[in-house]
This record gives structure tokens, C-alpha cells and sequence, in this order.
């Protein structure tokens, strides 16, 4: 019969406390760093394994947190988790994810699960239809939530959120700046906060610059690839034929990029695309794509910390937290 290896065994294996062993390998300063290396090594020699179930006993805590997004395939939600899930790693938590898809349902019945196996709290990008009323209800379960990427209007919970309204602002000026005046937007929702701030930023470049918009092409789809590409050929069939393409994400940019060169054209030579939220993939896409940098990645790391001090009882008004967009000219808009 294998021997589970337990604090015990490796207090006995030192000849020191179990209380020195379980404090070391929390990384507790209270154990000099010398002494809790050691413990370390000599755990991992034995092959121990942290006992989630029996900490959860002890500090009424399971260390697990839930991460509710649209949709992972989407770039920006992959890097958004991985930053979280880095931030995590330094509170040694782990997590269990959704993709919602904008099913209520679906986000719903997640939160269910996550209440079952006692986790500690949630990080949710949430679902269209998502309520103030629905927040506060999860929060009176015991399940601390910060949000990012999109808002719920009057939810009192940190949310984490680039400034879209200003970036997408930023991104327009820059075309009309290069004598576009017939320039689509294309991609998102207006049911979304993000959706609706973007949209925003394009109104108020044209606001700005005196030029009447209400002639040109502005299209809702989903933000991915084939969205992008798939609208091309609406775009190019238009008695307004755009000059530029102003796309509310980077997926739906290069989507568009590649429609393009479907129909011979040349994106930022016969016709400027611009993206949104500089995916990794955005810097080395044909050509090159300008796009608005929003912090997302912070973003994540910001809302994983604030998770982390809900959960610990810091419960201090929850202003929305908004990320200082940045402008990034290259090759795909001239």
C-alpha cells in the first residue's frame, strides 16, 4: 500500500514542525527563506500534494475562483485570461471557466456550479442581459465578483475596462486625419457596453472634425474573423464605397483584410482598415495593423487583484476603473 504523503510526513523527514512545514509552503515570511526553500525541495521530492479539500476544511476557503467570458477562441479574451490566470498563480488560486456566449442561461447555470463546489468568487466578462439586480444576487450568495470588458449599468462591483469611447475616438481622428471622410465602422454589438463606447468614439471624432455621418456604413456583426470577411462583400456593393474601414477589434480587421484581397484590393493601399484592441496577432498581420492598444491585459491583472482583496473582505466602493488607450500607426491605414 502507497503511504500518502501528508505535512506530517515531511515535518518527521526534517525534524520539524508540521506548523513550520504548513506555513513554509504557503510561503509565509514568518519562516526564514532558507528554511522554506528546503521545505519545498524536500516536498516535491517526496511527491507531496497540496490538499485542497482539507485547506478548504480549515480556512473555509476552496482557493478556486470562476472566469466567465464570451468567448476564448476570441484572441482578446485569451490574453485577458491568461493575465488573469498569471495573477491568480501568485495567490497559488486556480479556476474554472465559462464561455457564455452571450446565453444568459448558460452564464447562469455556471454561477450555479460555481456556488456547489464553493468557490471563492467570480471574474466575469458578462453576458448581454446580464443585471445590476443579477450581480448584487450573486454577491448576497457569498461570491465576491469583479467584472472587465464590459460594464452592467448600476452593478456595484469593481469593473475593469480600457476607455473605448476615447480609443475608438483616437483611431477615427487618425483617418479622418489622413483625408478619409467616407469611413465605415463595422463589428459589435450595441448591446454591450463596449459595443455601445466604441460606437460612441466614432460619433465624436465626426462631431469633432464637423462631418456629417449619418450617410455611411455602420454594421453590427460578431467580433471574429469570418464576421469581418463575410461583410466584405456588402461593404464593397454600397453606392457610398468607403475609403477606409474602421473595425471595432483587430479579429474583425484582419477578417476584413482578407475579404479584401478576396476582391483584389490591397488593404491600406486601395482601401485603410483599422482594428481595435492590439491583439499579439495584430502586429505581424499583412499588412501590419493600426489598432488602439486597450490595456487589456492589465486589465485582467487588475480585476484578478481586486478579486483576490473581495475575497479577503475589502468590500470599498467600486468606481469603474478605465484604462488609458494608446494609438498604434502602422502599415494597414495610410
Amino acid at each position: 500500500m502507497v503511504l500518502k504523503i501528508t505535512l506530517s510526513t515531511i515535518a518527521e523527514d526534517l525534524g520539524i514542525s508540521t506548523a513550520t512545514v504548513s506555513l513554509a509552503l504557503r510561503d509565509s515570511p514568518l519562516v526564514a527563506e532558507i528554511t522554506r526553500e528546503k521545505i519545498k525541495s524536500r516536498a516535491s521530492e517526496l511527491g507531496y500534494v497540496y490538499n485542497r479539500r482539507a485547506a478548504a476544511l480549515r480556512t473555509s476557503r476552496s482557493d478556486i475562483v470562476g472566469v466567465i467570458v464570451r468567448d476564448i477562441i476570441n484572441p482578446f479574451f485569451a490574453e485577458i485570461l491568461r493575465s488573469i490566470e498569471d495573477e491568480l498563480g501568485n495567490t497559488r488560486q486556480t479556476f474554472l471557466l465559462c464561455n457564455h456566449e452571450d446565453n444568459l442561461t448558460l452564464q447562469n447555470n455556471f454561477i450555479s456550479t460555481l456556488m456547489q463546489f464553493g468557490a471563492d468568487g467570480v471574474i466575469m466578462s458578462p453576458s448581454i442581459g446580464t443585471t445590476a439586480e443579477d450581480v448584487a444576487l450573486i454577491e448576497a450568495n457569498g461570491l465576491p465578483v469583479t467584472m472587465v470588458a464590459r460594464s452592467v449599468e448600476g452593478a456595484n462591483v469593481p469593473t475593469f475596462l480600457g476607455d473605448d469611447k476615447t480609443g475608438f475616438k483616437l483611431v477615427t481622428r487618425h483617418l479622418i486625419e489622413l483625408g478619409h471622410r467616407n469611413i465605415a465602422i463595422i463589428g459589435g454589438t450595441r448591446k454591450t457596453s463596449t459595443g455601445r463606447d466604441r460606437r460612441a468614439g466614432y460619433q465624436a471624432a465626426f462631431d469633432e472634425a464637423g462631418i456629417d455621418l449619418s450617410n455611411l456604413i455602420d454594421i453590427e456583426t460578431p467580433y471574429g474573423r469570418k464576421a469581418g470577411y463575410d461583410v466584405v462583400d456588402e461593404i464593397l456593393q454600397a453606392k457610398n464605397r468607403p475609403t477606409a474601414i474602421a473595425c471595432c477589434s483587430d479579429t474583425v480587421a484582419i477578417g476584413v483584410m482578407n475579404g479584401l484581397r478576396m476582391h483584389g484590393l490591397e488593404p491600406g493601399v486601395d482601401i485603410a482598415v483599422t482594428g481595435y484592441d492590439d491583439i499579439e496577432e495584430a502586429a505581424i498581420s499583412a499588412p501590419p495593423l493600426t489598432t488602439v492598444s486597450d490595456g487589456h491585459l492589465e486589465i485582467g491583472r487588475q480585476a484578478a487583484r481586486a478579486l483576490f482583496e473581495r475575497i479577503g473582505g475589502v468590500l470599498e466602493p467600486a468606481p469603474n476603473v478605465m484604462i488609458k488607450p494608446k494609438l498604434l500607426i502602422r502599415q494597414s491605414a495610410k
